[in-house]
């Protein structure tokens, strides 16, 4: 089994299926001729990329969370096409089988943001069409500053939201709304970060020899390293610039494990600063870090 374990936690990906994006919308204003150089795009100029989770198990206090969930299964044929859903690769389901874990024994779903691509997964349709909750027993944790933003979201956000994933949290019973930086347990908490959308949190995890931070988008892939290199996506990439050179010189100076929801080829990288300039050192699988 491809896991690792962090002090009293032990973490496992969670493969939730392929999907495609623009290329163009990925790397915002760096041309073409560049960022295909690392990530080729298809004739529609779309980009292949993960949907990777991450489970998480705690000895300490026998808590099962869930760190995002994929995209879900509620797209008609229309949207499966223009996003380029690949179920065959791999599903949520099936990856939390081989983990040995089912949907009603997550106790914590763990939100970085509510994208549909983040959080999709957290409902489906039963066969009368009526939405049902995948993971029935799990209390939902979003940062208070996202959960207002996804549900007075701007125009140009809008689309990334769906009443289908979002409403049903609300309604649950269930959401626990917490600040910045939270902590969920010991050696388990989480970073604000505002740029890409406000009050993202990336899940931190340390122990005394070594720190995995669970990359989200921040930087989607191992492409996006560059600084200058931030989506299109981004609400406010000015304030993901500075978030992002802040996070990586820290990153760079403490040997930090940065786990990848997106990069369809590299599960967790590290990263170095060369001649003043931040560049991936090495790509690994979470049961090789050491």
């Amino acid at each position: 089994m491809n896991s690792l374990k962090v002090g009293n936690l032990e973490l496992f990906p969670i493969e939730t299926g392929r999907f495609m994006l623009d290329g163009g919308a990925m790397f915002g204003v760096v041309p073409k001729t560049l960022w295909s150089r690392q990530i080729p795009s298809d004739d529609k100029n779309r980009i292949p990329m993960a949907m990777r989770c991450l489970l998480v198990k705690s000895t300490a206090t026998g808590r099962i969370y869930l760190i995002d969930n994929g995209s879900g299964n509620k797209f008609d044929e229309k949207m499966q096409k223009i996003y380029g859903l690949d179920y065959d690769h791999s599903d949520l389901l099936s990856s939390l089988s081989e983990a040995g874990v089912s949907p009603d024994e997550i106790t914590d779903m763990v939100f970085s943001h509510l994208h549909f691509d983040h959080c999709g997964g957290t409902t489906d349709y039963d066969e009368s069409g009526d939405l049902y909750e995948v993971f029935p027993n799990a209390t939902y944790h979003v940062n208070s500053r996202h959960w207002d933003t996804a549900n007075s979201p701007n125009q140009r956000e809008k689309a990334s939201f769906f009443p289908e994933n979002i409403k049903p949290i609300g309604e649950s019973g269930r959401l626990n709304l917490v600040d910045d930086n939270h902590e969920l347990e010991e050696g388990f908490s989480t970073i604000p970060m505002h740029g890409h959308t406000i009050g993202q949190q990336l899940p931190l995890f340390t122990d005394s020899n070594k720190t995995i931070v669970y990359a989200a988008d921040l930087f989607p892939t191992s492409a996006h390293v560059p600084l200058p290199w931030v989506m299109g996506y981004d609400m406010y990439p000015v304030q993901t610039l500075r978030e992002k050179e802040e996070f990586m010189n820290k990153a760079a100076d403490k040997k930090w494990y940065l786990f990848l929801e997106h990069d369809a080829s590299n599960e967790v990288i590290t990263i170095a600063k060369e001649n003043g300039k931040f560049v991936m050192e090495h790509s690994l699988k979470l049961s090789e870090i050491e």
